[in-house]
């Protein structure tokens, strides 16, 4: 007979939704002798739950050094009895106690706005449905708000907005967009753009409303990066949509600096797609009319 004491732990699946200013990290994922986002989380998960061993995280989007982030969602899994030991003596809810908690062990640029038992079938990564992106320019350096300088970028030229918004909509849609990508081995490139748009804001920053069903390496950079030059109007409003058939990476495309780039929101769908959505997303995708390998 097996002693209480010897039967495996039980786990419990939690969801964290956090926000963080990327600034001072490099980047989202864990790396040693790095001050990361994922290290911190991790360590202060590690320490509220007392855990043995360092708490594993998986996130829906990693974001890059100096990348930041308002929507960004994790999941754990974690032990049981030491998750509904968080709140002690009071008779909170483990996920309100833990919020609060972890508040008071985490820096000042990370901050935890939700965290509690994710629904059954629930993963960070495979069940989003979407994720939407903000990039910020100025190009106007007279209206630079320097309070603003570490979530815009500011531009050498003036900007046609409308130009830049024309030639961004001509890439939506399911494509290979290899011409965006850093490329990874056995790593597919084809997505879907959902939406991009460049809209001048109030105060005269440029903002980007980036959506797809998920990214991959620069992706969003890039193709920030291929309408800055129909911008200044050194390219023309087609010149996108000819780099994104083309397939391939363009010398002539900048990457952006990651400061000008956050993680606005994360999509899911109802509890009861969850687990469908995770698998579907898991699979390799290709275009229609091409052999996934």
């Amino acid at each position: 007979m097996v002693e209480e004491a010897d039967a495996p732990a039980r786990t419990l699946r939690i969801r964290i939704d956090l926000a963080y200013d990327g600034t001072d990290f490099s980047g989202w994922a864990a790396q040693p002798g790095l001050r990361t986002v994922e290290g911190e989380l991790s360590a202060a998960l590690t320490t509220l739950l007392r855990a043995p061993a360092p708490v594993r995280l998986t996130v829906a989007g990693r974001t890059d050094a100096g990348v930041h982030a308002r929507g960004q969602v994790v999941h754990a899994d974690v032990d049981a009895a030491a998750w509904a030991a968080v709140p002690g003596r009071s008779d909170r809810e483990p996920g309100v106690a833990a919020r609060t908690r972890l508040g008071g062990i985490l820096p000042a640029d990370v901050v935890v706005r939700r965290v509690g038992p994710a629904p059954e079938g629930f993963d960070a990564r495979f069940s989003a449905l979407r994720r939407r992106y903000l990039y910020r320019l100025a190009d106007d350096p007279a209206h630079a708000d320097p309070l603003r300088r570490r979530d815009t970028v500011l531009t050498k030229k003036a900007l046609d907005v409308e130009a830049m918004d024309a030639a961004a909509r001509t890439l939506v849609g399911l494509n290979d967009f290899a011409a965006f990508c850093k490329k990874r081995e056995g790593a597919t490139t084809v997505r879907t753009l959902l939406e991009y748009s460049w809209d001048r804001l109030d105060d005269g920053t440029l903002a980007a409303t980036v959506v797809a069903d998920a990214f991959c390496h620069s992706m969003v950079r890039s193709l920030v990066g291929v309408v800055v030059p129909v911008g200044e109007g050194r390219r023309p409003r087609d010149w996108p949509a000819q780099v994104l058939r083309a397939s391939r990476r363009d010398p002539a495309v900048s990457v952006m600096p990651p400061h000008g780039l956050s993680l606005e929101e994360v999509v899911y769908p109802g509890e009861e797609g969850l687990a469908a959505r995770a698998a579907e997303s898991r699979s390799v995708r290709s275009l229609p009319g091409t052999v996934s390998r």
